[in-house]
């Protein structure tokens, strides 16, 4: 198998988050021509004897292909209901996965969070793509009318650290939606500007800076895709509320996290981090 064949993992628990991830996870896989593996983790701390918890995850995995099937006949998925603590399982099926993703909250969260623990668990240890897919939070009814409504897509990057992978990403998901922009998106302070070496004092230098090093950090990317319409916007705020305003009106947000956290569920950074718990739409977190 190789990696153009690596499948796109759905988890699914039976809560309204999950299956909004498996309606999302069943798009992509259609989009991206993958082949589609929707998983139910048998958690570990159940009560229930092994024989009732088989019989419940094959009915629940049962619906869900038959919700896949409906949305996409030809994609034929394929299940799993493995024995392990949910987020354990993902990440070590995320070794043999093109992305993996699960609901913001599954049927353990609380209303008042933003994001469950397995989630947040799974998109800081994984080593493929995680997509949270977000329902606008406790305050569903707040939610802007036209989020998500857009057919863009938002990268995150920033200047001081490797975007690659985050651009490889982005520029790979608005290959497959025709008529999407790619809005690559980094958001600037006189600070960063200072740590990064340039003008303090000058504002307009700085802004100018700025979008010189947008500019050569996205190079290249649109010879490589032609087809993708591209706006690069440096923004004068911190990188985290641009990338929360700019989830609003995207049909995805893209942002990357450092590599290396994986055994201690470290990798994401303050901005991911508040990018991924705030955000008004998808999320594709993406080892850097």
């Amino acid at each position: 198998m190789t990696t153009h064949d690596l499948p796109v993992i759905a988890a699914v628990d039976g809560s309204t988050h999950s299956w909004q991830a498996l309606d999302w996870a069943t798009h992509e896989a259609e989009r991206r021509r993958l082949p589609l593996l929707i998983v139910h983790v048998r958690p570990l701390t159940r009560t229930a004897d092994e024989e009732t918890q088989l019989r419940e995850a094959d009915e629940l995995l049962a619906e869900a292909v038959r919700r896949s099937e409906a949305l996409a006949p030809a994609l034929n998925p394929s299940t799993l209901a493995p024995l392990d603590f949910p987020a354990a399982a993902l990440v070590s099926l995320g070794r043999d996965a093109s992305m993996v993703v699960v609901g913001s909250r599954g049927l353990g969260g609380f209303r008042s969070l933003l994001i469950g623990s397995n989630s947040l668990a799974t998109a800081s240890m994984a080593s493929c793509p995680v997509v949270v897919v977000q329902d606008g939070g406790p305050g569903e009814d707040d939610r802007p009318e036209e989020a998500g409504t857009s057919s863009d897509i938002v990268a995150g990057v920033a200047a001081d650290e490797s975007s690659e992978a985050v651009l490889e990403f982005a520029f790979a998901t608005a290959a497959t939606r025709p008529g999407a922009r790619l809005r690559i998106v980094h958001g600037w302070t006189m600070f960063s500007s200072m740590l990064a070496g340039g003008p303090v004092f000058d504002r307009e230098t700085a802004a100018d800076s700025a979008r010189r090093g947008l500019a050569e950090l996205t190079s290249g990317w649109q010879e490589r895709y032609p087809q993708v319409e591209v706006v690069r916007e440096p923004v004068n705020g911190s990188a985290s509320r641009t990338l929360v305003t700019a989830s609003a009106t995207a049909a995805l947000t893209v942002i990357g996290r450092r590599r290396g956290g994986e055994s201690l569920g470290l990798g994401l950074s303050p901005v991911a981090q508040t990018t991924l718990t705030h955000a008004l739409g998808p999320v594709a977190v993406v080892p850097c």
